[in-house]
């Protein structure tokens, strides 16, 4: 049986691709519906969901559109979490690879820098690298990275640990390629599925912390997210709770569909190596 088989018996997973794809849809069709800019005013201020014909999600305190704000929302928290993640798991898989193929020194060394992002948690790190940096996007992205990437670091230098005492890393040496070249080439590829294992974990935590600093007015200003969403509704939360309710369950979709999704992957690639 293949993966796709596995992964279609898997109902956490198929559950959680729909969710993602009908998430993706809505943000890569985003500028299709409302090709215009979200934050621009379209109507009266705090029109209810249904009220207006043209606005079905009705209008926040300034008279913008909330479905607009919405779809464009889920573009700046998927393209968050997605390049988050990929960052993390980037840096995470060379730093661990590097520490276990090298050993001695430079494994102490590595290791006692992962040790050190750990010790601050990785909201907090984000949060003060944005409040010295600036808020945007790019800025927002590389501190969620900044405390994110410890955990891929550590779970590739274990899997590192046991791939280099095999047998083709010996040849490899035998025949007089580069340590590094060993280690980017012929290692760090088969130590990167486990690793990429975690990447539902790390999107799913990017999401929720881009929606906390946005919350906090530490997001990019320029563009509409899901944490500015419920944090513009605060405000008028007893008279139109619908402001921070519509993004919230936003964010609760997209962290819910990236955790079953990853734990049909995960259960698929169980199943596979059950029946090997």
């Amino acid at each position: 049986m293949n993966f796709v088989a596995r992964f279609i018996r898997s109902p956490e997973g198929i559950a959680g691709l729909v969710l993602l794809s009908l998430l993706a849809a809505a943000a890569l069709l985003a500028p299709v519906f409302f090709p215009g800019d979200p934050l621009a005013i379209e109507g009266r201020p705090l029109l209810r969901p249904f009220e207006h014909p043209g606005l079905p999600l009705g209008t926040d305190r300034l008279g913008r559109d909330v479905m607009a704000e919405l779809f464009h929302g889920a573009r700046a928290s998927m393209i968050v979490g997605i390049s988050a993640a990929a960052v993390a798991i980037l840096v995470g898989a060379l730093v661990g690879t590097l520490a276990g193929f090298g050993g001695g020194l430079i494994d102490e060394a590595l290791m006692r820098v992962v040790e050190a992002f750990q010790i601050v948690p990785g909201f907090l790190l984000a949060l003060a690298f944005v409040s010295v940096v600036g808020p945007s996007l790019t800025v927002v992205v590389i501190a969620i990275a900044l405390g994110s990437w410890t955990g891929p670091a550590r779970l590739a230098r274990a899997e590192v640990l046991s791939i280099r005492e095999r047998d083709f890393v010996a040849a490899a040496r035998v025949i007089g390629m580069h340590p590094l070249e060993i280690a980017v080439k012929e290692v760090l590829p088969l130590a990167l599925p486990p690793v990429m294992a975690l990447t539902s974990v790390i999107v799913a935590g990017a999401v929720l912390t881009e929606a906390a600093l946005s919350f906090l007015g530490l997001g990019d200003p320029n563009i509409v997210t899901w944490g500015s969403m419920i944090a513009e509704g605060r405000n008028v939360l007893r008279s139109a709770a619908y402001l921070s309710i519509v993004p919230g369950l936003g964010l609760v979709a997209l962290v819910l569909g990236v955790y079953l999704f990853g734990e049909g992957l995960v259960e698929a690639l169980a199943r596979r190596e059950g029946q090997g």
